[in-house]
């Protein structure tokens, strides 16, 4: 329950800002418009009866005005939209009656708050970000220029595609047509731009995994098969603080437990929920694959393990034994690969939490 005299929901754009507040003394609703402007949002709420506490939904402005108003004194929450619970039989949706009911959700306490990282931790995020933008931009560069060759009927047969080999082959192709030149010139000088962007962006966030804050768990998580630096790094900037977790609730958070409708009796689960951070999700599911081959540690893994204290290192061979042994278990009992692997990736991602947690000076 709110123990603040005022509450505020704000519901925020981009050129607007639609407010609500309400008196829990007087009862009295009070709404206006405001404009973007932090002072401006500001210097409203101080007219109100104090204390004041406020929530706005998070969204694609970001979490300077959350920044702004917790510099000034004032309570702010920042809420999960997906978490709002909204009446069912409400069927119209304005700014103004979105703010009236973020007010009343917090003042009776049921606002799901997001966490909000720090602003070297939301730089960092926004980096591991564009890296992955730029990883799907190479992708569909990629496809755009196969799917032309494959039209002209021409077909990579030499062996892994993307190689230095398969560009070299790249280089020597030639066209009858001016415009299929154009067009395979076109594709091609975008598959090579997009791999040096990525080039480039890796190059920043090893540097930054290993000298930073996230440094000490990026090196834990390393331990893990499947775990690269840039897998860690990513990992560590997407989920921020870790002990908001448990073993058991971090496969839930990253969206990798079976969904359920369940009535009486009856209990039928579906496939995975996909809900909360899908960049992370991926990373996990990728990584799972790594660990269905034999287990053996390799010169990688143990150049990771050289730059992680020993209770991590002895943490990782386990996960890394227990997650093979489960592929294993998986493969006799004829259970589809792309379902095994889902399973996989959520305990890996427990593993990934009892690294990250991992008090090092205790083991």
């Amino acid at each position: 329950m709110l123990v603040e005299r005022t509450s505020v929901g704000l519901d925020v754009h981009a050129r607007s800002v639609v407010a609500a507040a309400i008196d829990g003394v007087s009862g009295e609703l009070v709404q206006a418009r405001l404009t973007p402007s932090y002072d401006h949002v500001r210097s409203w709420i101080a007219g109100l009866p104090g204390p004041v506490a406020v929530v706005y939904e998070a969204g694609p402005t970001g979490f300077g005005l959350y920044r702004s108003l917790t510099e000034a004194g004032i309570r702010c929450v920042v809420a999960a939209p997906s978490k709002l619970h909204r009446p069912s039989g409400d069927r119209v949706k304005t700014d103004a009656r979105d703010a009236v009911l973020l007010a009343r959700l917090l003042r009776l306490g049921e606002v799901t708050a997001v966490t909000v990282p720090t602003v070297a931790q939301e730089a960092a995020r926004d980096l591991v970000r564009a890296r992955e933008d730029a990883r799907g931009d190479l992708m569909r560069a990629r496809h755009r220029l196969s799917k032309l060759l494959l039209r002209q009927g021409t077909v990579y047969d030499g062996g892994q595609a993307w190689t230095q080999a398969h560009d070299a082959w790249l280089r020597q192709q030639r066209f009858d047509t001016t415009a299929t030149r154009l067009t395979f010139e076109s594709d091609y000088d975008a598959v090579l731009t997009v791999t040096a962007r990525r080039a480039r962006l890796d190059t920043a966030i090893a540097e930054l995994a290993a000298d930073s804050e996230f440094t000490p768990v990026v090196r834990r998580l390393a331990c893990l098969r499947g775990v690269s630096t840039l897998t860690a790094f990513a990992l560590a900037v997407e989920i921020g603080d870790w002990h908001r977790f448990t073993g058991n609730s971090i496969g839930s958070y990253m969206g990798l437990v079976p969904s359920e409708h369940s009535s009486g009796a009856s209990r039928v689960q579906g496939s995975i929920t996909k809900t909360g951070n899908t960049h992370a999700r991926r990373l996990l599911v990728e990584a799972a694959w790594h660990h269905r081959p034999r287990y053996t540690p390799g010169k990688t893994m143990r150049d990771r393990w050289e730059l992680a204290p020993p209770p991590a290192r002895a943490r990782g061979d386990a996960g890394n034994r227990r997650l093979h042994q489960r592929w294993i278990t998986f493969n006799l009992r004829r259970k589809r690969a792309v379902v095994a692997n889902v399973a996989i990736a959520r305990e890996l991602a427990g593993w990934c939490w009892s690294l990250a947690v991992l008090d090092t000076a205790t083991g």
